[in-house]
């Protein structure tokens, strides 16, 4: 993988990620509209957004039509995994149970991702993952 994918994204790079892998290739338009849904942020600081992602290789932009279609080059658990490494060695010394503690403590998860954690668990008891 590029060196240059390995950045980890800002927070205003992450809102754009979303966006992409939900919806696959995007215009800056199609963009811009969903992030001003969450908040209210010009076009062209969409666009600039963009363009920088694009010269640190997390994007792509096919530029083929006048309307550049943009698709991310980075997967979702790719970033989340990167993400949530830093989080465990910056703020819980390197800990996942603290991490999981804290985490289960503060938002109660859904009866479906309490399924999901236990089987997650039993599966790494098994040896699993």
């Amino acid at each position: 993988m590029d060196q240059r994918v390995q950045l980890t994204p800002t927070d205003a790079e992450l809102d754009v990620l979303k966006i992409l892998w939900q919806h696959g290739p995007c215009t800056v338009r199609f963009v811009h509209e969903r992030l001003n849904k969450k908040r209210q942020t010009g076009y062209t600081t969409t666009l600039k957004i963009m363009q920088i992602m694009f010269e640190k290789g997390i994007v792509i932009r096919n530029e083929e039509s006048r309307t550049h279609i943009y698709e991310a080059m980075v997967g979702q658990d790719d970033i989340e995994k990167r993400l949530i490494s830093k989080l465990m060695d910056s703020a819980f010394s390197g800990s996942a149970s603290r991490l999981v503690m804290q985490v289960l403590g503060t938002r109660l998860p859904s009866e479906t991702e309490l399924k999901a954690i236990k089987k997650l668990i039993r599966n790494l008891e098994n040896g699993e993952k």
